[in-house]
Protein backbone atom coordinates (compact mmCIF):
# COMPACT_ATOMS: atom_id res chain seq x y z
CA UNK A 1 0.00 0.00 0.00
CA UNK A 2 1.82 3.42 -1.07
CA UNK A 3 0.73 5.77 1.35
CA UNK A 4 3.19 9.03 -0.17
CA UNK A 5 1.55 11.17 -2.08
CA UNK A 6 2.87 13.94 -4.35
CA UNK A 7 0.55 17.01 -3.41
CA UNK A 8 -1.87 17.63 -0.59
CA UNK A 9 -4.38 17.92 -3.28
CA UNK A 10 -4.05 14.58 -4.73
CA UNK A 11 -3.30 13.43 -0.71
CA UNK A 12 -6.92 15.16 -0.26
CA UNK A 13 -8.74 13.40 -3.67
CA UNK A 14 -11.60 11.62 -2.78
CA UNK A 15 -11.98 12.51 1.14
CA UNK A 16 -13.77 15.63 0.88
CA UNK A 17 -17.66 16.04 1.32
CA UNK A 18 -19.46 19.08 2.34
CA UNK A 19 -20.65 18.53 5.79
CA UNK A 20 -17.98 16.86 6.79
CA UNK A 21 -15.91 16.30 10.46
CA UNK A 22 -12.75 17.13 10.30
CA UNK A 23 -9.85 16.92 13.57
CA UNK A 24 -6.64 19.05 13.22
CA UNK A 25 -3.84 19.01 14.85
CA UNK A 26 -1.88 22.43 16.04
CA UNK A 27 -1.96 24.72 19.14
CA UNK A 28 -1.42 28.36 18.43
CA UNK A 29 0.97 28.54 15.46
CA UNK A 30 2.87 25.44 16.37
CA UNK A 31 1.92 21.90 14.32
CA UNK A 32 -0.62 23.22 11.46
CA UNK A 33 -1.36 21.11 8.83
CA UNK A 34 -0.98 24.37 6.93
CA UNK A 35 -0.58 22.76 3.43
CA UNK A 36 -3.53 20.20 4.06
CA UNK A 37 -5.79 23.55 4.75
CA UNK A 38 -4.84 25.52 2.25
CA UNK A 39 -5.90 22.74 -0.16
CA UNK A 40 -9.14 22.37 1.21
CA UNK A 41 -9.63 26.03 0.44
CA UNK A 42 -8.97 25.56 -2.76
CA UNK A 43 -11.11 22.65 -3.02
CA UNK A 44 -14.38 24.69 -1.87
CA UNK A 45 -15.65 22.60 0.54
CA UNK A 46 -18.06 23.73 2.71
CA UNK A 47 -19.99 23.40 6.00
CA UNK A 48 -17.67 22.25 7.57
CA UNK A 49 -17.30 21.19 11.41
CA UNK A 50 -13.66 21.27 12.62
CA UNK A 51 -12.22 19.88 16.01
CA UNK A 52 -9.06 21.83 16.39
CA UNK A 53 -7.62 23.63 19.77
CA UNK A 54 -7.86 26.94 17.99
CA UNK A 55 -8.48 28.34 14.72
CA UNK A 56 -4.88 29.75 13.99
CA UNK A 57 -5.01 33.11 13.07
CA UNK A 58 -6.99 35.38 10.03
CA UNK A 59 -4.14 34.37 7.84
CA UNK A 60 -3.12 30.58 8.25
CA UNK A 61 -4.40 27.68 9.36
CA UNK A 62 -7.54 27.12 9.70
CA UNK A 63 -8.43 31.00 9.70
CA UNK A 64 -8.30 30.70 5.92
CA UNK A 65 -11.02 28.93 6.06
CA UNK A 66 -13.13 31.08 8.26
CA UNK A 67 -12.08 34.05 5.52
CA UNK A 68 -14.04 31.96 2.76
CA UNK A 69 -17.01 31.07 5.00
CA UNK A 70 -16.27 27.50 4.55
CA UNK A 71 -15.95 26.54 8.31
CA UNK A 72 -19.87 25.31 9.71
CA UNK A 73 -18.93 24.88 13.42
CA UNK A 74 -15.62 25.04 15.65
CA UNK A 75 -15.38 22.72 18.65
CA UNK A 76 -12.10 24.63 20.01
CA UNK A 77 -11.10 25.13 23.41
CA UNK A 78 -10.04 29.03 22.62
CA UNK A 79 -11.27 31.24 19.89
CA UNK A 80 -8.80 34.28 20.81
CA UNK A 81 -6.13 35.98 17.68
CA UNK A 82 -8.54 35.11 15.74
CA UNK A 83 -10.35 38.22 14.89
CA UNK A 84 -12.47 36.97 11.59
CA UNK A 85 -13.45 33.69 14.03
CA UNK A 86 -14.26 35.94 17.13
CA UNK A 87 -16.40 38.20 14.50
CA UNK A 88 -18.28 35.35 12.86
CA UNK A 89 -19.12 33.72 16.41
CA UNK A 90 -20.48 37.21 17.76
CA UNK A 91 -22.53 37.82 15.25
CA UNK A 92 -23.84 34.12 15.04
CA UNK A 93 -22.66 33.01 11.42
CA UNK A 94 -20.07 30.62 13.38
CA UNK A 95 -21.65 27.24 15.51
CA UNK A 96 -18.82 27.25 19.02
CA UNK A 97 -18.86 24.45 21.25
CA UNK A 98 -16.38 25.10 23.65
CA UNK A 99 -14.54 22.03 24.79
CA UNK A 100 -11.42 22.21 27.97
CA UNK A 101 -7.71 21.72 25.95
CA UNK A 102 -7.74 18.58 28.05
CA UNK A 103 -10.93 17.31 27.31
CA UNK A 104 -10.93 17.83 23.63
CA UNK A 105 -7.47 15.81 23.56
CA UNK A 106 -9.03 13.12 25.45
CA UNK A 107 -12.57 13.23 23.20
CA UNK A 108 -10.23 12.95 20.42
CA UNK A 109 -8.04 10.22 22.11
CA UNK A 110 -11.28 8.42 23.08
CA UNK A 111 -12.82 8.08 19.47
CA UNK A 112 -9.41 7.08 18.32
CA UNK A 113 -9.77 3.94 21.07
CA UNK A 114 -13.17 3.26 20.20
CA UNK A 115 -14.45 4.48 23.21
CA UNK A 116 -18.16 6.10 22.69
CA UNK A 117 -17.30 8.80 25.84
CA UNK A 118 -16.08 9.33 29.46
CA UNK A 119 -17.04 11.15 32.66
CA UNK A 120 -14.72 13.92 33.71
CA UNK A 121 -15.00 16.15 36.72
CA UNK A 122 -13.70 19.68 34.31
CA UNK A 123 -16.55 22.07 33.63
CA UNK A 124 -18.88 20.67 36.18
CA UNK A 125 -21.06 23.27 37.21
CA UNK A 126 -19.92 25.57 34.45
CA UNK A 127 -22.07 26.05 31.04
CA UNK A 128 -19.80 22.91 29.93
CA UNK A 129 -21.77 20.99 31.97
CA UNK A 130 -25.19 22.18 30.29
CA UNK A 131 -27.55 19.38 28.92
CA UNK A 132 -24.66 16.82 29.37
CA UNK A 133 -25.50 13.70 31.83
CA UNK A 134 -24.02 13.93 35.39
CA UNK A 135 -23.32 11.17 38.12
CA UNK A 136 -21.52 11.17 41.35
CA UNK A 137 -18.28 9.43 42.68
CA UNK A 138 -17.14 9.78 45.95
CA UNK A 139 -19.09 12.30 46.67
CA UNK A 140 -18.26 14.52 43.40
CA UNK A 141 -19.92 15.41 40.07
CA UNK A 142 -19.13 13.89 36.84
CA UNK A 143 -20.31 15.62 33.59
CA UNK A 144 -20.10 13.04 30.13
CA UNK A 145 -18.13 13.82 27.44
CA UNK A 146 -18.64 12.05 24.15
CA UNK A 147 -15.49 10.86 22.14
CA UNK A 148 -14.52 12.55 18.89
CA UNK A 149 -14.94 10.19 15.60
CA UNK A 150 -13.99 12.62 13.33
CA UNK A 151 -14.81 11.94 9.28
CA UNK A 152 -11.19 13.32 8.40
CA UNK A 153 -7.94 13.81 10.38
CA UNK A 154 -5.33 16.45 9.09
CA UNK A 155 -1.73 16.21 10.88
CA UNK A 156 1.63 17.92 10.80
CA UNK A 157 4.31 16.05 11.65
CA UNK A 158 8.35 16.49 11.59
CA UNK A 159 9.40 13.25 10.03
CA UNK A 160 7.69 10.14 8.71
CA UNK A 161 8.63 6.81 7.35
CA UNK A 162 6.96 5.88 4.15
CA UNK A 163 4.64 3.49 6.28
CA UNK A 164 3.69 6.36 8.05
CA UNK A 165 5.35 5.96 11.40
CA UNK A 166 5.75 9.75 12.84
CA UNK A 167 8.08 11.94 15.17
CA UNK A 168 6.71 15.12 15.76
CA UNK A 169 9.32 18.27 17.16
CA UNK A 170 9.00 19.19 20.50
CA UNK A 171 5.89 20.90 20.70
CA UNK A 172 4.34 20.56 17.72
CA UNK A 173 3.69 17.10 19.13
CA UNK A 174 0.79 19.02 20.95
CA UNK A 175 -3.05 17.37 19.16
CA UNK A 176 -1.65 15.91 16.24
CA UNK A 177 -1.46 12.34 17.85
CA UNK A 178 -4.90 12.24 18.95
CA UNK A 179 -6.44 14.24 16.08
CA UNK A 180 -4.39 11.12 14.06
CA UNK A 181 -6.24 8.65 16.00
CA UNK A 182 -9.90 9.86 15.58
CA UNK A 183 -10.05 10.46 11.86
CA UNK A 184 -11.99 7.60 9.52
CA UNK A 185 -9.26 8.84 7.11
CA UNK A 186 -5.82 10.61 8.28
CA UNK A 187 -3.49 12.40 6.29
CA UNK A 188 -0.10 13.93 7.27
CA UNK A 189 1.85 16.32 6.12
CA UNK A 190 5.97 16.20 7.25
CA UNK A 191 8.94 18.22 6.23
CA UNK A 192 10.93 14.52 5.55
CA UNK A 193 10.12 11.42 4.29
CA UNK A 194 12.88 9.00 5.27
CA UNK A 195 12.87 4.92 4.22
CA UNK A 196 10.95 2.53 5.98
CA UNK A 197 12.93 0.81 8.46
CA UNK A 198 15.42 4.45 9.63
CA UNK A 199 13.38 5.26 12.37
CA UNK A 200 14.63 4.07 15.43
CA UNK A 201 11.37 2.21 16.91
CA UNK A 202 11.68 3.73 20.40
CA UNK A 203 11.82 7.25 18.69
CA UNK A 204 8.58 6.70 16.96
CA UNK A 205 5.27 9.29 18.28
CA UNK A 206 2.41 7.62 16.14
CA UNK A 207 2.76 4.73 14.76
CA UNK A 208 1.90 4.16 11.09
CA UNK A 209 -1.56 2.27 11.36
CA UNK A 210 -2.95 5.68 12.19
CA UNK A 211 -1.95 7.22 9.06
CA UNK A 212 -3.45 6.45 5.54
CA UNK A 213 -1.58 9.08 3.15
CA UNK A 214 1.28 11.20 3.39
CA UNK A 215 2.80 14.03 1.54
CA UNK A 216 6.45 15.75 2.01
CA UNK A 217 6.67 20.15 2.01
CA UNK A 218 7.66 23.25 2.37
CA UNK A 219 6.85 25.02 5.74
CA UNK A 220 6.15 28.15 7.31
CA UNK A 221 8.20 28.77 11.18
CA UNK A 222 5.67 31.30 12.37
CA UNK A 223 5.91 32.76 15.85
CA UNK A 224 2.60 33.72 17.40
CA UNK A 225 3.39 36.25 19.80
CA UNK A 226 7.22 37.60 19.47
CA UNK A 227 8.89 38.88 22.77
CA UNK A 228 11.97 40.90 22.71
CA UNK A 229 14.12 42.00 25.64
CA UNK A 230 14.89 45.90 25.77
CA UNK A 231 18.20 46.53 25.37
Amino acid sequence: MNKVYASAAEALEGTLTDGMLIASGGFGLCGIPELLLAAIRDAGTKNLTFASNNAGVDDFGIGILLQTKQVRKMISSYVGENAEFMRQYLSGELELEFSPQGTLAERMRAGGSGIPGFYTKTGVGTVIAEGKDVKNWGGQDYILEEGIFADLALVKAWKADETGNLIFRKTARNFNPPAAMCGKVCIVEVEEIVPTGSLDPDNIHLPGIYVHRIIQGEHEKRIEQRTVRQK
